[in-house]
């Protein structure tokens, strides 16, 4: 095991944290134009509601794809090593991103368009698929007795640091734009320029070597011949718990983004810089969440700390009508700076706990698949569910959506074993 005075796990964290952060900025620099823009760009004319829909049924396709990345990457990941994989998943994501930033549009295209579009973004979730688990792994196999859910933050750090990153890209280019010209050319700018960024990933995941729970593993006996089938045959238990505990994660981070943008800037009337401004600022207390609950798992264990968030996610969906359904700039930018609050809280021990869950032979595929299967559930419908029950019964239902999904999460915390001293 590695201390953080040491240059090697310096290294190691930078390049747990610099992978995700990439894979995420990638991630997410989508799920802002499928709030924006790629609804008009890449399906017929038509009602601005109906090609939200459309746009927000393409974000979907990549949380369908993220678990067939995991298996795929998880079973090479725990065969023949971390870091391959890691540079493997990495690839793959960058290369969609950026040809998704070289479509042609319906208009000059027709079908072929959204046929891409949804051929690439399936793409994005296979490389995606394949990155969270090694990463979490990459941080957490090499972490000192005592410290793993603060090794585990590192890579968690990368969701907020691409979320703001893709989120300030759009909004220089609408401050800088006028619509026209961000509707034509201006978003693919975000797209194109992970080609840099995947870049400067490889390099820093190219210098790694293997963990050395991983290495210890190897020399005691060769790999899991199929590792998908073991964790579903002797680790069902932990993989369907930990899937669970999941849900609530996804689901309040991308009503809180994704959805939110999408309703701010249409039902609501805020212009999109505002609305992204709002997001950025409350990603923020997202980045505050995730290391003080790192440092609580830590301390008090990984199960106290989420049952505390997700009964507070539970409250939060009473809050969610109220304050985001007002259309004021105070209460609605209160609830995004909540609500991502609570997603930090959660997520942070997420890193440490989803591999303790597995042991090391595993670990790569249980980790992802639990991670992965919990954004179908969670994430991949929430944006178009969110906003169907907007139209069906009001912003309230999307409340109790929130609350549902946090309560499934809680259930499943409270049946788990707590990890904190008997996991890696």
């Amino acid at each position: 095991m590695t201390d953080l005075s040491e240059p090697g796990a310096r290294r190691i964290l930078v390049a747990s944290f610099v992978g995700t952060a990439i894979e995420f900025y990638d991630f997410y620099v989508y799920a802002t134009a499928a709030a924006l823009v790629i609804g008009p760009s890449f399906f017929p004319p038509g009602e601005p509601g109906v090609q939200l829909l459309s746009a927000f049924a393409t974000f979907a396709i990549a949380f369908v794809a993220r678990p067939i990345g995991a298996a795929l990457f998880g079973h090479f990941g725990d065969r023949i090593g971390r870091k391959a994989t890691l540079v493997a998943s990495l690839m793959i994501m960058g290369v969609s991103t950026v040809l998704i930033g070289c479509l042609p549009t319906y208009a000059s295209a027709g079908w072929f368009a959204p046929a891409a579009l949804c051929l690439l973004r399936f793409g994005q979730g296979l490389g995606f698929g394949g990155e969270w688990g090694g990463a979490a792994l990459l941080a957490v196999e090499n972490a000192p007795p005592g410290r793993r859910a603060w090794y585990g933050i590192f890579p968690q750090l990368g969701a907020p640091v691409g979320f703001i990153s893709a989120n300030l890209a759009f909004l220089a280019l609408s401050l800088g734009l006028d619509a026209e010209s961000f509707q034509s050319w201006g978003w693919r700018i975000p797209f194109l320029a992970s080609a840099v960024l995947v870049g400067v990933g490889l390099y820093v995941r190219l210098k790694l070597t293997e963990t050395p729970l991983f290495r210890e593993a190897l020399a005691h006996a060769a790999p899991e011949r199929v590792p998908l089938a073991t964790i579903l045959t002797r680790h069902r238990r932990a993989t369907i718990l930990g899937t669970l505990a999941m849900v609530a994660c996804y689901a309040v981070f991308y009503l809180s983004t994704v959805f939110a943008l999408g309703y701010g800037t249409t039902a609501l009337g805020f212009s999109r810089p505002a609305f992204l401004l709002f997001e950025c600022v409350a990603v923020c207390f997202m980045a505050v969440g995730i290391p003080l609950s790192g440092a609580a798992a830590d301390r008090y264990g990984r199960r106290p700390v989420l049952i505390s968030g997700l009964a507070a996610t539970i409250g939060l969906g009473f809050l969610l009508g109220p304050m985001l359904g007002s259309g004021q700039a105070v209460p609605v930018l209160g609830f995004l700076c909540l609500g991502l609050l609570a997603m930090g809280w959660l997520f942070g021990p997420m890193g440490a706990l989803l591999p303790e869950l597995f042991p090391t032979r595993v670990r790569y595929t249980g980790a992802s698949v639990t991670y992965n299967l919990a954004g179908i559930i969670g994430a991949s419908g929430a944006p178009y569910l969110a906003q169907r029950l907007v139209e069906w019964g009001g912003i309230g239902l999307v409340g109790a959506y929130l609350g549902i999904a946090a309560a499934i999460s809680l259930a499943a915390v409270a049946l788990m074993p707590e990890t904190a001293e008997t996991g890696v």
